[in-house]
């Protein structure tokens, strides 16, 4: 098999799979005069996950959340990118099987983020539309403006609900978050474009197994959450479970929700590479590592973030899957291994809980701190604005993103509801 065409070198090679927040952040930490440093990703950008729902709903254009690794790293030494996927890890000979060829390794990261979890359900997962990555994001947008048009075609009044009938698997900070912004879109700007329908027909329903919506979170923001999503006129569905979907109908252990877009954003998965198995005792696939993100066995060989079950008596079942964790995670590893060559100990990953948050729409979120403090309305929305602008990569991708929140808040449009490509249904 060819290699990837990387340079022979006297200092050591560390390969990162995926340039999500964990592989980014060690990338950036890593003495690059001590260490090559590879990384292998099927995407050329990275993406910042948190904001593809407003991808989604016409909120802001993709390049404003994705940014080019090349870019990212174009000033530092002894960095090569590579656009392939990986495809098996030979520990033996420590070598890392992409598609496009072989790759020796002295250190092996993986930090492959998750995929979506649809429990076996095969008809879920043909029919619902994920919204993972960029190109996703994209698909469901091209997909609700096309419902409506197709709507406004349609002489067949159930026909018509089901089209603009949204049924979101979910009621994470993701599902929460697109569910706001689709009861907007219904409220503000989809009436101006469609006046021939009526917008009193479309229905939001937010499914959840658990008894509330964002489950990792408090019951003060929960609760806050759910009267938002109410006042929004979202139907919000507590310990309900999805059962089957055909494309049409979403059958639930309570209730038939007529529907022709699913959208699913229940679960994840850890996204394994063959050739490492993850612990069987994790759902959903996860590989068990130690307190310094190694994986069982395999002293140089680690995960990070999403795709890692870092267990301890306070956490049996692993730390939450959160972008923060993968950042904390990637800085530590890197401060690890820039230690090993100065001959220092290496320190145990400690999680830093900085806080969760969550927006509903505008002026309504919920924000929870490291410090305890607890915000909701304007104020918790506002943070989570701040955190977010400051968390996206480059300078560009701040300004337009900045520059659509104003004209959006006050001019309540969506300038970008543009059917690029048009989504195909599997049915």
């Amino acid at each position: 098999m060819a290699s990837l065409n990387i340079p022979d070198s006297n200092l050591e090679r560390v390969v990162i799979i995926g340039c999500g927040f964990g592989g980014l952040n060690l990338a950036k930490k890593l003495d690059h005069n001590r260490y090559q440093v590879v990384m292998i990703d099927k995407h050329n950008y990275h993406t910042f996950q948190p904001l593809l729902y407003q991808v989604a709903t016409a909120g802001l254009e993709p390049d404003s959340i994705a940014y080019p690794i090349r870019n990212i790293f174009r000033k530092v030494p002894n960095f090569y990118f590579r656009l392939a996927e990986a495809q098996e890890i030979d520990s033996d000979r420590k070598v890392l099987k992409c598609n496009i060829g072989e790759l020796e390794f002295d250190h092996l990261v993986i930090a492959t983020g998750s995929n979506t979890n649809y429990f076996g359900m095969e008809n879920v997962e043909k029919l619902a539309m994920p919204m993972k990555t960029v190109p996703e994001a994209l698909n469901l947008r091209s997909l609700i403006l096309q419902n409506f048009e197709a709507a406004s075609l349609s002489q067949d009044l159930k026909e018509r609900e089901a089209l603009m009938n949204f049924v979101i698997v979910g009621a994470g900070p993701t599902g929460t978050e697109l569910a706001g912004a689709l009861a907007e879109l219904k409220s503000h700007v989809l009436p101006n474009d469609y006046p021939d329908l009526d917008f009193r027909r479309m229905s939001i329903h937010l499914v959840e197994m658990a008894d509330k919506v964002l489950p990792p979170m408090s019951e003060f923001s929960s609760t806050k959450a759910l009267q938002y999503l109410e006042s929004l006129g979202v139907q919000v569905w507590l310990n309900t479970a999805v059962k089957e979907y055909n494309g049409k109908v979403v059958k639930t252990n309570k209730k038939d929700l007529p529907a022709s877009t699913l959208i699913w954003a229940a679960g994840v998965s850890g996204n394994i590479i063959k050739g490492l198995k993850p612990d069987e005792d994790f759902k959903g696939g996860r590989y068990l590592v130690n307190e310094y993100n190694q994986i069982g066995e395999h002293q140089s060989i680690y995960a990070l973030g999403d795709v890692a079950a870092m267990c301890s008596e306070a956490k049996p079942k692993g730390h939450p899957m959160l972008a923060q964790l993968a950042i904390q995670q990637g800085q530590n590893l890197a401060k690890n291994l820039n230690r090993s060559k100065q001959d220092k100990d290496w320190r145990k990953f400690q999680y830093k809980d900085m806080g969760t948050m969550a927006t509903v729409g505008r002026n309504k979120a919920v924000a929870e701190l490291y410090n305890k403090i607890m915000l909701k309305g304007f104020p918790g929305w506002a943070v989570w604005m701040l955190v977010h602008l400051i968390s996206l990569v480059g300078f560009r991708n701040k300004l337009v993103t900045l520059m659509n929140w104003v004209i959006n808040y006050f001019s309540y449009d969506r300038k970008i509801r543009l059917i690029i490509r048009p989504w195909k249904s599997k049915l």
